[in-house]
């Protein structure tokens, strides 16, 4: 330690490194044959489950000794309806795990049947699955919602519009369905694009509007002209709202 008037006295100061490390990489790591080495000769493998418990039973004693802190991820699954029985199974089992990730999914179903079964449940999600969740209601979009979205998206994709023309884009996403706005102004840009044009005017949502149509009109022009298709297994009689359920 040097001191005097030129040299101030040092402080040595015992430092210690936070490393943020997943579990699959520690697994993947460990379980090699070749140690370290092998990430970068691509020689991966598959790793054991006895692999596994040894690096549960590391973890575990880390947790505590307090040397490390499990910090759970997220898994989001989409449209969980499509799973099957077998899926659902595993998932209950591994949300038992005390390392497991935060489940969250979605889906658009109603009273459905399960895949995988001849059974019907809420959802099409297995009852004692479902008893674990906390389900989160959601409640149609609002024309001020609407419009913020759409203004968001604009401004994502880039796409400069005029107020005349959001306020049409807003009440077409209203009657319709927002995803439906949303590709419209893409095409509207496009529109705009062609007639030279640098601001997205109504003139360009209704051309638009007019050459790309959305479900309900579609499936009103194919109850209007159903006959002329060549396959055709529609009543005459059934009902509109019918044929566009899930």
């Amino acid at each position: 330690m040097r001191t005097g008037p030129k040299h101030p006295p040092s402080v040595f100061v015992n430092c210690c490194t936070l490393v943020a490390l997943s579990l699959d990489w520690f697994s993947d790591v460990v379980g090699l044959t070749q140690g370290f080495l092998a990430l970068f000769t691509g020689d991966t493998g598959e790793i054991r489950a006895e692999v596994r418990e040894q690096i549960d039973t590391k973890v575990a004693e880390w947790r505590e000794e307090g040397k490390a802190e499990i910090v759970p991820g997220v898994l989001f699954i989409d449209e969980v309806h499509m799973l099957d029985i077998e899926c659902f199974s595993f998932l209950n089992r591994a949300l038992e795990n005390e390392m497991a990730p935060i489940l969250v999914i979605a889906t658009n179903r109603g009273i459905t049947t399960i895949r995988g079964t001849n059974y019907k449940s809420p959802h099409g999600i297995p009852i004692d699955f479902l008893d674990r969740l906390l389900i989160i209601t959601t409640q149609p979009y609002t024309e001020e919602e609407i419009r913020k979205i759409l203004d968001i998206r604009c401004l994502e994709e880039e796409v400069e519009m005029s107020e005349d023309a959001k306020v049409l884009l807003t009440k077409i996403g209203v009657e319709t369905s927002l995803r439906y706005a949303i590709n419209l102004i893409t095409a509207g840009a496009l529109a705009c694009q062609k007639r030279k044009g640098k601001l997205v005017e109504m003139e360009d949502i209704s051309r638009v509007y007019q050459l790309f149509i959305d479900v309900k009109r579609s499936t009103q022009y194919l109850m209007e002209y159903q006959s002329q298709y060549m396959f055709n297994e529609v009543p005459r009689d059934t009902d509109e709202d019918e044929i566009m359920q899930p």
